[in-house]
């Protein structure tokens, strides 16, 4: 078995490499040769943590496994750790025999980035000049960085629950030399790309807040009662996301399903569009909403390709399991 750990990721994993390997795993679902098993996902009772499982089968890049980790929200004050934990485990589809254990902290984070990257890349407008973020925290910055790579932004636009964390996210866009401001909810009506990644199990971006041909990826519901968005800013949009059946479970779509506002079928995969059997955007004043709700494909997708990276680079560790 090899091990990829949690500190050797950063020297081997790239925006561009998670970005490449979430797009080609959304395509690969859209095209029926990759599917994610039922997610697990439960408040243990203890820390306040969620804790679960996602996997999945990759037929065209014959790669299986699971995420196991969760959410601490206690970590960062009590311990100095971040709240997201995770690791990656890769099995040989061949033999079911354990291929690979992979830290995967970091791992989620460019992930995440990487699928709501892909959504700005096949859905915003060409030329989207101002981008907008709700949240501010430890995600939000690689959030931020992956989506400045997709457009000619001009303005970075900010919200966020506690305001004393904006800088977070100020410092990452005046790194990459775009202004930042901070502003209230109605000010993301400024926004052609809303980007949100926030925990929440209330909504804080209503539909009014959001202009005609913006596009808008929710990267932060995952579980069985979070909202980041109103449900009626769903019934306004065009909505895509990385698997259905999860976006009208656990992602954002739930609630608006729920309210009847949307059906099942209303709800599109981002990788149909990839592939292109879905047109995507038709119209320049048409919302687009991307739901990423976070595939269990994605992590092993980017998994395998650190563990490929790791062991053309020689750091990989082999252990007898």
């Amino acid at each position: 078995m090899l091990i990829v750990p949690e500190r050797d990721i950063a020297d081997l994993m790239t925006r561009a490499a998670a970005f490449e390997a979430v797009e080609q795993v959304f395509a690969a679902m859209a095209s029926k040769d990759a599917y994610n098993f039922p997610v697990v996902r439960e408040a243990i009772g203890h820390e306040d943590a969620l804790y679960g499982f996602k996997g999945g089968f990759d037929r065209a890049g014959l790669t299986l496994g699971l995420k196991a980790g969760g959410y601490w929200p206690n970590n960062l004050e009590k311990r100095g750790l971040i709240n997201h934990q995770s690791t990656v485990f890769l099995f040989d589809p061949d033999t079911g025999m354990v291929r690979a254990m992979v830290g995967g902290n970091l791992l989620t984070a460019l992930r995440t980035a990487a699928a709501s990257s892909v959504s700005i890349k096949h859905l915003a407008r060409k030329d989207a000049k101002v981008l907008g973020m709700i949240g501010a925290g430890h995600q939000a910055t690689f959030q931020l960085r992956a989506a400045l790579e997709q457009r000619d932004f001009e303005k970075v636009i900010g919200w966020n629950y506690h305001p004393e964390m904006l800088p977070n996210i100020a410092t990452v866009a005046e790194e990459a030399g775009v202004p930042f401001e901070a502003v209230d909810l109605e000010g993301m009506r400024e926004a052609d790309v809303i980007v949100s990644i926030t925990s929440a199990f209330a909504p804080s971006l209503l539909a009014d807040h959001v202009s005609e041909g913006t596009h808008v990826a929710c990267m932060g519901t995952d579980t069985k009662g979070k909202q980041e968005v109103e449900a009626r800013l769903l019934a306004k949009a065009t909505v895509f996301t990385d698997e259905v059946a999860q976006s009208i479970s656990i992602g954002e779509a739930q609630h608006a399903v729920a309210e009847g506002l949307i059906r099942a079928e209303d709800v599109a995969e981002l990788g149909a569009v990839i592939n292109g059997t879905h047109p995507g955007r038709s119209s320049d004043d048409q919302i687009t909403l991307f739901d990423g709700t976070g595939v269990g494909l994605q992590d092993l997708a980017v998994a395998a390709s650190v563990v490929d990276l790791a062991v053309e680079k020689g750091v990989a560790i082999e252990v007898d399991f």
